[in-house]
């Protein structure tokens, strides 16, 4: 599903100006080295707590000469079943009829075998479901009540997936999506005050693809992976993504090694992009070289219709040789992935396809991508990026801030308390950029 970010939408979700966390590096394509692996390995795309946990309980499995099949299971049900989780399994953010719907998949490259669920409601554990189409059936794919009744003569419990997190996302998203509609506080009062400060201190609208990928390598230089999703937020009810599909969410190739995607699933099914991946390793190219290829081939097909438009995916892969790679399209932080091997527990940080920052601008001097560093202070210089209406400011390696544009040349943040303003010539030159921060008002010095 395309989505142009709506005003509404981004101060639902944007983010203040505060310090945090962020390396800062080129916005070229140019990966990592990439030096040699080890294996056994397993590979997540979760990089939060529950990521570390799924990474241990895998890792405990290889560690003991358990298969890569078992490993990848074992780690995607830790995600899966947890409730804070909301972008995959329990806890899942429904469709917009408040229903959770799941979709999986699983590939052994030992057995060159797959199998997946797609619109799965009910059960906790979708890639699970998946193993048994994979080792028990002929197919490939279930799909909707039926994958549902399979489920269930296999034993799995049926259960409510929504959570109390997940409902009230849900509510929040539906009262908030129109302004015509009958959701939401009563006409006469929606504008008082203290209405508006009862949404605003509801927080934020969630809102996302999302999705997680495991990928390892065994003792036996056997390959497997899965990839588990509750999808999109609040999708059309059937809508099924990538995350199910063999070769578009996931592929696995015995002698080369895995790929997997999350992101916009539409983008990773008209583009084959994990099969893209995989094959791209066999051809000689490093994993971080695959996934940044595959998001390049499908920019490059986008950019023949529209130009400006960029969707949001994240690749992984592993080769057989224990290495790996990770990448994305667009976004604030540099993409990572958790990974476990004989090292131990650790993070690889990929590279985001961000285009090269330039200083002029179309005609009529509307801002569509720039970089320039300013001195707010006399020992703090910030670098101001920009790119597709999103504006950042990173100081010494951290960010302080993220604004989105409402109008050619103004960028604010979500609560409207920082706004940077740009000054353009009629050559479509920044001549000046001024920085208004609550009450303050600041004009930014460029440095040369």
């Amino acid at each position: 599903m395309s989505k142009n970010i709506s005003r509404r939408h981004f101060f639902n979700r944007s983010v203040g100006l505060g310090v945090g966390s962020f390396l800062f590096k080129n916005f070229s394509f140019a990966g990592p080295e990439v030096k040699s692996g080890m294996v056994p390995l397993i590979i997540t795309s979760h990089t939060n707590e529950t990521g570390k946990k799924a990474m241990k309980a895998g890792w405990d499995i290889l560690a003991k000469g358990g298969t890569a099949v078992d490993a990848i299971e074992k780690a995607a049900n830790i995600i899966e079943v947890d409730p804070e989780d909301t972008g995959t399994g329990y806890g899942g953010l429904p469709n917009e009829h408040g229903v959770v719907q799941l979709d999986a998949s699983i590939m052994d490259g030992k057995t060159y075998n797959a199998g997946s669920v797609a619109c799965l409601e009910n059960i906790k554990t979708p890639c699970s479901v998946a193993r048994i189409v994979m080792e028990r059936t002929d197919h490939v794919m279930l799909v909707g009540k039926y994958a549902l009744e399979f489920a269930k003569q296999w034993g799995f419990k049926e259960e409510d997936l929504l959570t109390e997190k997940s409902r009230k996302a849900w509510l929040r998203w539906k009262e908030r999506l129109s302004d015509s509609d009958d959701w939401g506080p009563p006409e006469h009062l929606k504008d008082l005050p203290e209405t508006r400060a009862v949404l605003s201190n509801e927080g934020e609208i969630d809102f996302h693809y999302g999705t997680t990928n495991v990928l390892a390598i065994d003792k036996n230089n056997d390959v497997a992976g899965i990839t588990t999703t509750s999808g999109l937020s609040y999708k059309i009810p059937g809508r099924i993504g990538d995350s199910p599909i063999i070769g578009a969410g996931l592929y696995v190739d015995n002698e080369v090694g895995a790929a997997a995607a999350t992101g916009r699933g539409e983008d990773v099914i008209k583009s084959c992009a994990s099969y893209y991946m995989v094959l791209r390793m066999q051809q000689g190219r490093t994993p971080q070289q695959a996934c940044e290829d595959a998001l390049k081939m499908i920019i490059n097909k986008y950019k023949k219709i529209n130009p400006e438009f960029f969707p949001s995916e994240k690749f992984v892969a592993i080769n057989k040789q224990g290495e790996m790679g990770c990448a994305r399209t667009q976004g604030m932080e540099y993409p990572r992935m958790s990974v476990r091997n004989q090292n131990g527990f650790d993070f690889y940080e990929g590279r985001i396809a961000f285009p090269l920052a330039e200083e002029v601008f179309p005609a009529k001097g509307i801002l569509k991508s720039y970089e320039g560093k300013y001195q707010i202070q006399p020992d703090l210089i910030v670098t101001i990026t920009l790119r597709d209406r999103w504006l950042r400011a990173e100081a010494d390696r951290r960010r302080i801030g993220q604004l989105f544009a409402i109008s050619q040349t103004e960028f604010v943040n979500g609560r409207g308390s920082t706004k940077v303003i740009f000054e353009i010539n009629d050559k479509g030159q920044v001549v000046g950029l001024t920085l208004k921060l609550q009450d303050r008002i600041m004009q930014l010095k460029k440095i040369r």
